[in-house]
């Protein structure tokens, strides 16, 4: 079980979720209807967050939230199953890189000691934050690249 502050929710949990629900959009080509947009991020970052404090080993919460992200998606959205999990996994492979490249840059270029890190709540969190960007800048890069292209189609 991973141990979690209220900290956590705010900072990391509730921004992944809305990243997660808003990548499963653009990678599934979907319209993004806003209500349901809001309403599902919300209901996904409960359950990242409670997921994660299941006591079940690192690494099986990330297949639990891919899951329940794929089921809100398909459900709620009404995203088609396949594209939802396409979109999914597309988006969990760039979590994956984003959180990597994070992590060598906390190490490498900071020189950060990754026990410290790990160890409090809230540096662990802060640290965190450069990975949601990197990955919501991966998200939109792949969006206005996909409008370009539509533009290009459509002419």
């Amino acid at each position: 079980m991973l141990r979690l502050e209220p900290i956590e929710l705010f900072l990391r949990a509730i921004p992944e979720s809305f990243l997660a629900i808003l990548a499963v959009y653009i990678f599934s080509n979907t319209p993004i209807n806003k209500k349901k947009y809001i309403i599902t991020s919300l209901i996904g970052s409960c359950v990242f967050f409670g997921v994660r404090m299941l006591p079940i080993d690192y690494g099986v919460h990330t297949i639990l939230a891919i899951g329940i992200i794929i089921i809100i998606s398909v459900l709620i959205n009404k995203i088609d199953i396949i594209k939802a999990i396409k979109a999914e996994f597309i988006y969990s492979i760039f979590q994956f890189i984003a959180e990597g490249l994070n992590i060598f840059i906390i190490q490498n270029i900071l020189k950060a000691d990754m026990n410290k890190v790990f160890s409090n709540a809230v540096l662990k969190t802060v640290y965190g934050l450069p990975s949601l960007a990197i990955l919501g800048f991966i998200i939109f890069l792949y969006y206005i690249i996909t409008l370009k292209k539509d533009e290009l189609i459509n002419v």
